[in-house]
């Protein structure tokens, strides 16, 4: 645990903005689906929900951008090993939230979950990986101009990949991309998500190869913010360039479709660019308008300043509503079908459930920024 020092207050709101936004998508009350824009896109396409998680890995490199001056007075060896001892805390931390809550009940009584069922990558593992992988690549590779050509490979080659590996009459298809015949081949359908009815991993091996440029491009910015400053200058510079990126996406989007489960390299684009111009649109309201005064940035940067606890309660902390069960339902799907659904049926009700949930979520975060406990990996 540590304290917090001067920080970056628009970091702070757009990554606090991001973990709201992501509790709200993941925890949709039961009962009624809920709106189509809190629901990822079935398959190509985009919806404010997908944005979400690469705006999470942006933040992760916005806050790289800060985090690694502190290399500089450090010998490789250990900065080597902090870079993967995070990684690895991290990647540890996502594996346990799958696994919990550890046992499992049957008729003879308590066992412990069976290791050869749990899905090892996710959420968390991505965010290692991405970090994993930007860390070294910009700590050893000091040329900007060399890490711009890298992640401009890594986008094409993974699009390569997919079209030279997979099943040629439909190289993007959920079973039939190369991304899932490769997690099916090392890691077997038993560790793979299942939440689409078949063996199928969003967060797999191959598709973790261009997130790993939605980190790079959060260090990049925020290394600019920080050199230019927060003036009209960086904020129009900035916005130009995500404006480039979005319409590049676009583009690119007739030939490799713009897919979040598949993590497309053109969603990608489509995600740093629309990220771009909303630090651009904080910095602005924050920082040079000083439109903060009355507080309300406060309710953000409380879980934008413990990202990875409140993530971390957030998930497990549904895990339990579902393990408690009132007759024949669980705490959470009772919850929704006798007092939710009841007071505002069908979407409406889903989306109160999970700004109720989100607020509870938020309040553990309050907890701890009141106790000034900060949790660093």
């Amino acid at each position: 645990m540590e304290q917090t020092s001067n920080r970056f207050l628009s970091l702070d709101v757009f990554r606090g903005m991001t973990i709201v936004f992501m509790i709200i998508v993941n925890t949709a009350g039961s009962g009624a689906a809920p709106f189509a824009p809190l629901e990822h896109a079935k398959w190509f396409g985009f919806t404010p929900t997908d944005l979400v998680f690469p705006s999470f890995l942006f933040a992760v490199g916005n806050a790289m951008s800060f985090a690694m001056k502190k290399f500089d007075s450090l010998a490789t060896g250990a900065v080597v090993f902090r870079i993967f001892k995070r990684a690895a805390i991290i990647f540890l931390l996502g594996y346990l939230m799958y696994w919990f809550p550890f046992v499992q009940h049957d008729a003879t009584g308590y066992h412990l979950a069976p290791i050869s069922t749990t899905r090892i990558f996710g959420v968390l593992q991505r965010i290692a990986l991405c970090y994993l992988f930007a860390s070294l690549i910009i700590y050893f590779i000091k040329s900007k101009t060399a890490v711009v050509v890298i992640s401009i490979a890594m986008l094409l080659g993974y699009w390569f990949i997919l079209l030279i590996f997979g099943d040629h009459s439909d190289p993007y298809g959920m079973l039939t991309n190369f991304g899932t015949t490769l997690d099916k081949n090392l890691l077997g359908d038993a560790h793979l998500y299942h939440g689409e009815g078949v063996a199928f991993d969003p967060e797999g091996i191959l598709s973790t190869l261009p997130a790993i440029v939605n980190v790079i491009c959060g260090y990049y910015a925020g290394k600019f913010i920080q050199e230019k400053g927060k003036g009209y200058e960086t904020i129009s510079k900035l916005m130009l360039y995500g404006f480039l990126f979005i319409f590049i996406a676009l583009c690119w989007n007739m030939t490799f479709p713009i897919a979040k489960k598949l993590w497309t390299s053109p969603f990608v684009l489509l995600t740093v660019g629309i990220d771009l111009v909303l630090i651009s649109a904080l910095i602005y309201i924050v920082e040079i308008k000083l439109w903060n005064q009355g507080n309300w940035t406060k309710f953000f940067t409380t879980v934008g300043k413990n990202p990875l606890p409140v993530y971390l309660f957030s998930e497990l902390f549904v895990v339990i509503l579902y393990m408690i069960h009132i007759g024949p339902k669980s705490f959470y799907e009772w919850i929704n079908a006798v007092f939710f659904q009841v007071i505002a049926p069908g979407a409406v009700g889903s989306l109160l459930f999970a700004i109720c949930y989100m607020l509870v979520c938020w309040t553990f975060g309050k907890i701890l920024d009141k106790n000034k406990i900060y949790i660093r990996v």
